[in-house]
């Protein structure tokens, strides 16, 4: 998915390569039809690269602030019952009673626009779950967004619950790495942007370690059970990242479930660790105990405990392809509030529905509604973005939505190391590429191709 942003000039993958820490191309031993290339990224100098490209990004405003309300235009007034039949509507048959006009902050301010997109991450109705303590929040130390799900109530979307979690953060000054397999990044590298040969730390990888839970982990893990709200099954988490107390329940035969120890950027900028594998909702009291019990965990000083996030998301059945909603004209949403897990998938819906509603408002009304004005629209054949959007508006969700090779039917030609060749002209003819030097970097390539094939 990083791929196929960056085919159509999106900044993501160039700025994991400007701060990318490790490099690796998961499954290499298979074919490249299951490549996975993965980078961990240096947190500070992603967030400076990025933040500086955007404020002098060409054409683009950035105004902070908090979205309390969606202004609509109808076409009648709508009274309570009115509203009432609206939600109850069918989610696949619903159809456009409004038109966005703009927004309204927690500070009154109205901002007037034509087209509006919604990308709340787990922000919206957000709340934190940490052993039986629960508080609004869509991430540590961050509001969450009480009004706007109100607010899209109020427009007849019916929003659902899901969950998702992060592990505690541990001071890797206080681990002991001896006795852990280490893991190293490829050489060489791969980069995930195709504008890039090479990238700034190829040659200062940091080292990642594996360890594992043990059964006394897991023990503590069940005895405590009763000690977290976020353990119900009425509300989904992600299948395929599961929290340690899912693993625990759902494996009980298992004596050790493995942890990576990645990280989170280099030496000079953070001592802090992510221990990808033990995402958990436990009391902080708990979680200190169990991962000392964790080989070269021992000693470990906790630095943020790990937590839970239960957050609103709407039925994916209620949008186009576009990612425009049937029932409020020039409204597009994008990322978790469609049901999706994971900072690749909310990237690639970000791209194509900023991409549509820009398209949509350099034309006319009628343009759009005849649909003559241009859209980005992709099948399942063009890629995995095209399988993600599929998947979401035909399936719907009932669980937080991940993208995989598995689920493409075209996996032998949607490769990673493709994507500029199906999607970077297209998405250049709709004006998304402006860089001259990816576009001549393309020609290369095909002519290249073309040359080993005659």
């Amino acid at each position: 998915l990083v791929r196929e942003v960056d085919a159509m000039d999106g900044l993501c993958g160039r700025m994991a390569d400007l701060g990318g820490v490790q490099f690796r191309i998961l499954n290499r031993s298979k074919g490249p039809a299951v490549h996975g290339p993965r980078a961990q990224v240096d947190r500070v100098i992603y967030k400076r690269n990025m933040l500086q490209t955007l404020q002098t990004y060409a054409g683009l405003d950035i105004k902070a602030g908090s979205v309390a309300d969606i202004l609509l235009d109808r076409s009648t007034e709508l009274d309570e019952q009115a509203l009432k039949r609206l939600a109850s509507q069918d989610s696949t048959l619903a159809t456009s009673s409004a038109t966005v006009v703009g927004v309204r902050l927690e500070s009154g301010e109205i901002i007037r626009a034509r087209k509006v997109v919604i990308t709340t991450g787990t922000f919206l109705g957000g709340e934190i779950h940490i052993g039986l303590k629960a508080f609004p929040s869509g991430r540590k130390g961050e509001a969450a967004s009480i009004g706007l799900s109100k607010s899209l109530k109020d427009a007849g979307f019916r929003l659902g619950r899901m969950k998702t979690g992060t592990p505690p953060r541990l001071d890797g000054l206080t681990i002991d790495y001896s006795r852990m397999p280490k893991q190293l990044g490829d050489m060489p590298v791969s980069s995930f942007s195709f504008i890039h040969d090479s990238v700034p730390h190829a040659n200062d990888q940091v080292v990642c370690y594996q360890t594992h839970t043990t059964p006394a982990v897991h023990d503590m893990i069940r005895a405590n059970f009763d000690q977290s709200i976020h353990i119900r099954e009425t509300i989904r988490g992600p299948r395929y990242c599961p929290s340690l107390e899912s693993k625990v329940k759902r494996f009980s035969e298992k004596e050790s479930h493995l942890i990576w120890l990645e990280p989170e950027g280099l030496p000079e900028h953070t001592s802090t660790v992510y221990p990808n594998g033990i995402s958990n909702t436990m009391p902080e009291d708990i979680q200190q105990k169990f991962l000392r019990m964790i080989p070269g965990l021992e000693n470990v000083v906790m630095t943020q405990p790990g937590y839970g996030v239960e957050y609103d998301h709407v039925d994916p059945r209620e949008l186009k392809r576009t990612l425009e909603t049937k029932r409020v004209t020039g409204l597009y949403m994008a990322g978790q509030i469609n049901g999706t897990t994971g900072y690749e998938e909310a990237a690639a819906q970000g791209l194509l529905a900023g991409a549509n509603a820009g398209l949509a408002a350099v034309h006319s009304k009628a343009e759009c509604e005849s649909q003559e004005a241009p859209q980005l629209t992709l099948d399942r054949s063009d890629g995995y973005l095209g399988v993600l959007i599929d998947d979401l508006i035909t399936r719907g969700v009932n669980e937080p939505y991940r993208v995989f090779t598995a689920r493409s039917e075209y996996r032998l030609s949607s490769r990673a190391n493709n994507a500029d060749l199906r999607l970077t002209r297209r998405a250049a003819a709709l004006g998304l590429v402006r860089d001259s030097a990816r576009l001549a970097r393309l020609d290369t390539v095909e002519a290249d191709m073309a040359h080993a094939q005659a």
